[in-house]
Protein backbone atom coordinates (compact mmCIF):
# COMPACT_ATOMS: atom_id res chain seq x y z
CA UNK A 1 0.00 0.00 0.00
CA UNK A 2 1.38 3.42 -0.98
CA UNK A 3 1.64 6.16 1.58
CA UNK A 4 0.23 9.61 1.06
CA UNK A 5 3.36 11.52 2.00
CA UNK A 6 4.18 14.19 -0.60
CA UNK A 7 7.63 14.12 -2.06
CA UNK A 8 10.24 16.72 -1.15
CA UNK A 9 10.09 18.12 -4.70
CA UNK A 10 6.36 18.80 -4.40
CA UNK A 11 6.82 20.48 -1.01
CA UNK A 12 9.66 22.60 -2.35
CA UNK A 13 7.63 23.75 -5.36
CA UNK A 14 4.68 24.63 -3.12
CA UNK A 15 6.92 26.60 -0.76
CA UNK A 16 8.48 28.58 -3.60
CA UNK A 17 5.04 29.40 -5.03
CA UNK A 18 4.13 31.03 -1.71
CA UNK A 19 7.31 33.12 -1.37
CA UNK A 20 7.03 36.85 -1.94
CA UNK A 21 8.02 38.05 -5.42
CA UNK A 22 11.36 39.78 -5.87
CA UNK A 23 11.03 43.55 -5.64
CA UNK A 24 11.61 45.67 -8.72
CA UNK A 25 14.31 48.32 -8.36
CA UNK A 26 12.75 51.70 -7.68
CA UNK A 27 13.87 55.14 -8.74
CA UNK A 28 17.23 56.53 -7.74
CA UNK A 29 17.70 59.13 -5.02
CA UNK A 30 16.65 62.55 -6.26
CA UNK A 31 13.79 61.23 -8.41
CA UNK A 32 10.79 63.55 -8.40
CA UNK A 33 7.18 62.57 -7.79
CA UNK A 34 4.53 63.25 -10.46
CA UNK A 35 0.85 62.45 -10.67
CA UNK A 36 -0.09 59.46 -12.77
CA UNK A 37 -3.20 57.37 -13.43
CA UNK A 38 -2.23 53.84 -14.40
CA UNK A 39 -4.77 51.65 -16.15
CA UNK A 40 -8.27 52.16 -17.44
CA UNK A 41 -10.56 54.15 -15.15
CA UNK A 42 -7.87 54.98 -12.60
CA UNK A 43 -7.63 58.35 -10.85
CA UNK A 44 -4.59 60.59 -10.72
CA UNK A 45 -2.39 60.35 -7.65
CA UNK A 46 1.22 61.23 -6.73
CA UNK A 47 2.33 57.67 -7.42
CA UNK A 48 5.07 57.83 -10.09
CA UNK A 49 8.72 58.81 -9.75
CA UNK A 50 10.74 60.49 -12.51
CA UNK A 51 14.48 60.11 -13.09
CA UNK A 52 16.44 62.25 -15.54
CA UNK A 53 19.15 60.76 -17.75
CA UNK A 54 21.11 61.66 -20.85
CA UNK A 55 21.90 58.97 -23.40
CA UNK A 56 23.47 59.52 -26.83
CA UNK A 57 22.75 63.25 -26.57
CA UNK A 58 19.07 62.68 -25.79
CA UNK A 59 17.48 64.06 -22.62
CA UNK A 60 15.38 61.27 -21.16
CA UNK A 61 12.78 61.05 -18.41
CA UNK A 62 12.24 57.59 -16.95
CA UNK A 63 8.86 57.37 -15.22
CA UNK A 64 8.78 54.60 -12.60
CA UNK A 65 5.43 53.03 -11.72
CA UNK A 66 4.79 51.90 -8.13
CA UNK A 67 4.41 48.32 -9.43
CA UNK A 68 7.95 48.30 -10.85
CA UNK A 69 7.04 49.07 -14.47
CA UNK A 70 8.33 52.15 -16.26
CA UNK A 71 8.07 54.28 -19.40
CA UNK A 72 10.74 56.39 -21.05
CA UNK A 73 10.19 59.76 -22.72
CA UNK A 74 12.58 62.05 -24.60
CA UNK A 75 12.45 65.78 -23.89
CA UNK A 76 12.22 67.56 -27.24
CA UNK A 77 12.76 71.13 -28.41
CA UNK A 78 10.37 70.87 -31.37
CA UNK A 79 7.23 72.09 -29.57
CA UNK A 80 5.95 68.66 -28.54
CA UNK A 81 7.61 68.83 -25.12
CA UNK A 82 8.14 65.08 -24.85
CA UNK A 83 7.94 62.01 -27.05
CA UNK A 84 7.71 58.32 -26.20
CA UNK A 85 10.93 56.34 -26.63
CA UNK A 86 9.97 52.67 -26.33
CA UNK A 87 7.14 50.55 -27.63
CA UNK A 88 4.54 50.77 -30.31
CA UNK A 89 2.08 52.91 -28.33
CA UNK A 90 2.15 56.58 -29.24
CA UNK A 91 1.48 59.33 -26.74
CA UNK A 92 -1.29 61.90 -26.82
CA UNK A 93 -0.32 65.32 -25.43
CA UNK A 94 -2.55 67.92 -23.83
CA UNK A 95 -1.69 71.12 -21.96
CA UNK A 96 -3.91 71.77 -18.93
CA UNK A 97 -2.88 74.99 -17.20
CA UNK A 98 0.71 74.52 -16.03
CA UNK A 99 0.67 70.76 -16.66
CA UNK A 100 1.46 68.64 -19.71
CA UNK A 101 -0.71 65.54 -19.66
CA UNK A 102 0.64 62.58 -21.63
CA UNK A 103 -1.49 59.53 -22.36
CA UNK A 104 0.15 56.29 -23.51
CA UNK A 105 -2.23 53.34 -23.95
CA UNK A 106 -4.33 53.39 -20.73
CA UNK A 107 -1.72 55.22 -18.61
CA UNK A 108 -1.72 58.99 -18.02
CA UNK A 109 1.02 61.22 -16.61
CA UNK A 110 1.12 64.90 -15.56
CA UNK A 111 4.37 66.85 -15.95
CA UNK A 112 4.97 70.52 -15.04
CA UNK A 113 5.10 72.70 -18.16
CA UNK A 114 8.06 74.92 -18.98
CA UNK A 115 6.95 77.56 -21.47
CA UNK A 116 9.60 79.74 -23.10
CA UNK A 117 9.66 83.20 -21.56
CA UNK A 118 7.12 82.27 -18.86
CA UNK A 119 8.03 81.38 -15.31
CA UNK A 120 6.38 78.09 -14.34
CA UNK A 121 6.62 75.55 -11.56
CA UNK A 122 9.28 72.86 -11.74
CA UNK A 123 8.77 69.23 -10.80
CA UNK A 124 9.77 70.11 -7.24
CA UNK A 125 7.17 72.93 -7.05
CA UNK A 126 9.71 75.77 -7.13
CA UNK A 127 9.49 78.57 -9.67
CA UNK A 128 11.90 78.25 -12.58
Amino acid sequence: MRGRIPSAAVLLSLASACSPAAEQPQAEDGAQMIECALGEGSNFGPDCLVERAETDGKRLLIVRHPTGGFRRFEQTDDGRGMAEVDGADTSIRRIDGEMLELTVAEDRYRFPVRLRGVQSRGMDGSAE
